[in-house]
């Protein structure tokens, strides 16, 4: 699985809802899709899913506000590794 189709089913299985893969610059946190506690768990996922080190308090809430940046910012760190 591709890291933008790994991270579209995490966040419809966070979110509950395939709005997330129809708009992919759709603020997350502006829709209220996302919480605090929920976007903590995604982190984990994610970092599980890609074998990356990741704590929470390294991200920006502006870093990960859409579907979009999120999957800029796995793919900047898988080419960076």
């Amino acid at each position: 699985m591709t890291i933008p189709e790994t991270i579209l089913k995490e966040l419809e299985n966070y979110t509950g809802t395939d709005q997330v893969r129809k708009d992919l610059n759709i603020n997350l946190f502006e829709e209220r899709l996302l919480d605090s506690l929920a976007t903590v768990e995604l982190i984990i996922a994610l970092s599980e899913a890609f074998s990356m080190d990741i704590s929470p308090g390294e991200i920006d809430r502006e870093l990960w506000a859409t579907p979009q940046k999120i999957i800029d910012y796995f793919e900047e760190r898988a080419n960076a590794g």
